[in-house]
């Protein structure tokens, strides 16, 4: 079996009296994208700030590329190849498009021409060179959430976390987006990617994790997941799953 790019190894994290991730073991193999799925405050945001290293985790521990980095500082991961994206954009308005998506290139290229460049392939890889030159803040909600994706790709990662980067998009959007995601998969980096809109999902990943209240509940194919009665049951509570008759009732 193939050493996964990612693992986490019975992680957990407590804010006080609340428990957001809860004995989570996941492992995510290179190359592709896979889903992490769960109802809204299911602790999945913070299971990405534990694998990118800007939580500490209470328990557990996080393995990246055969390396032991859970106790390692973000900037330290992001310089082993982690990358993420945040749900809330929120690029520096008085900037351009190129320098804004430069300051992920500058971890690997200090030269500001080096930086100005790799910034216009990234850009370019997410459907926006034609966009370069223009103010951040002039960018509708859909071109921020690729300026996040080509900040995040500007680092060169191995692994890429989507924080919802579809959440807010009209479907024609949407549509547009998931071929940029396929293809950067397609280019060798492994994607872990939250997402709300289950067509993109199902379009897009082969395995997908699903979280509640911090624990994992089920893992699979999508389709498998998505008929899976705890599944059913955590989105839509217990009656609904009744009626459902959602399969999977020992899983």
């Amino acid at each position: 079996m193939t050493e996964p790019l990612v693992a986490t190894e019975n992680l957990s994290k407590r804010f006080g009296g609340l428990t957001a991730v809860d004995d989570v073991t996941l492992a995510i193999p290179r190359g592709g994208v896979t889903g992490l799925i769960g109802p809204n405050g299911a602790g999945k945001t913070t299971l990405f700030s534990l694998i990118s290293g800007s939580e500490t985790p209470t328990a557990g521990r996080i393995v990246f590329d055969g390396r032991d980095v859970t106790r390692l500082a973000a900037h330290v991961r992001a310089a082993l190849g982690v990358g993420r994206t945040f749900q809330i954009t929120q690029p520096f308005a008085g900037m351009s498009v190129r320098e804004n998506v430069a300051i992920g290139a500058y971890l690997r290229h200090p030269r500001r021409d080096e930086a100005l460049a790799r910034a216009a392939q990234a850009a370019e890889r997410v459907g926006l060179a034609d966009k370069l030159d223009a103010p951040a803040s002039s960018l509708t909600v859909s071109a921020r959430k690729r300026l996040e994706v080509a900040r995040a790709l500007a680092t060169e990662p191995k692994l890429l976390l989507l924080d919802e980067v579809l959440a807010g998009l009209n479907p024609s959007e949407v549509r547009d987006i998931v071929p940029v995601v396929r293809a950067l998969a397609g280019d060798g980096v492994t994607i872990l990617m939250i997402e709300h809109v289950m067509q993109a999902v199902m379009s897009l990943c082969a395995h997908v994790y699903v979280l509640a209240e911090g624990r994992l509940i089920a893992d699979g194919a999508p389709a498998e997941v998505t008929r899976d009665r705890h599944v059913i049951e955590a989105y839509l509570g217990k009656g609904a799953a009744d009626r459902i008759g959602g399969g999977n009732v020992g899983a």
